[in-house]
């Protein structure tokens, strides 16, 4: 695992669309985790609050996120801090013009609201603050350090082939689930995850149109 991580940040192994796949997944549905874990926090600990709007526990700004950084840090990956300060750049960057144009394009709607959460010091319209950029530039180091390394070692071990199909059916599930909640459902007037869900009894975060 050692010479895995060395070859890795020494420019030796380069990544391919197997490990991307998992990269995409796997940082979704941390980031629906991180979610559900600090909004029941932020709502006083009575509640646990449903994230996103998939059937699956995926969200697309952290995958998104994610993929930005893999390839903005690729080169100065040998050092820590270097990938810590343009994480922290480009996931600020990606999280405040997003929340921006959604709000600009959408009627006033908000998707996140840092003007109503705790720990928001560093404030910005609502759409970005000192605490969330981070922690996505800690979850970053996590990400270029852990979890790609992890996935290069298990690559390593299994038959190629089989890694890049689970990882092409993983990704693709996924993004169909995606593309049904924002383009199908939405066209063909189709009940979509959040409102099946919320037929069920579950709870999501409220926050008024700008």
């Amino acid at each position: 695992m050692k010479r895995v991580i060395d070859d890795y940040i020494n420019n030796k192994i380069k990544l391919d669309i197997g490990i991307i796949s998992f990269v995409i997944v796997i940082s979704g549905v941390f980031g629906w985790v991180y979610e559900f874990i600090f909004y029941y926090f932020n709502g006083g600990c009575k509640i646990w609050y449903m994230q996103g709007g998939n059937f699956l526990p995926w969200i697309n700004i952290y995958a998104i996120g994610s993929l930005i950084i893999m390839f903005t840090t690729y080169n100065i990956r040998k050092s820590p801090l270097k990938v810590f300060l343009v994480a922290v750049l480009f996931t600020g960057i990606l999280e405040y013009f997003s929340g921006l144009v959604i709000l600009k394009l959408c009627d006033g709607l908000r998707l996140w609201d840092y003007n109503t959460e705790i720990l928001n010091f560093g404030n910005i319209g609502g759409f970005v603050c000192l605490r969330s950029v981070l922690f996505f530039g800690i979850s970053s180091l996590f990400l270029v350090y852990v979890i790609v390394p992890i996935l290069i070692y298990i690559s390593s071990k299994v038959d190629k082939k089989f890694f890049l199909i689970v990882g092409i059916v993983l990704v693709s599930i996924v993004l169909f689930d995606e593309i049904y909640n924002l383009v199908i459902a939405r066209t063909m007037n189709l009940p979509r995850a959040s409102d099946i869900y919320k037929s069920m009894g579950y709870e999501y975060v409220e926050f008024p149109r700008g």
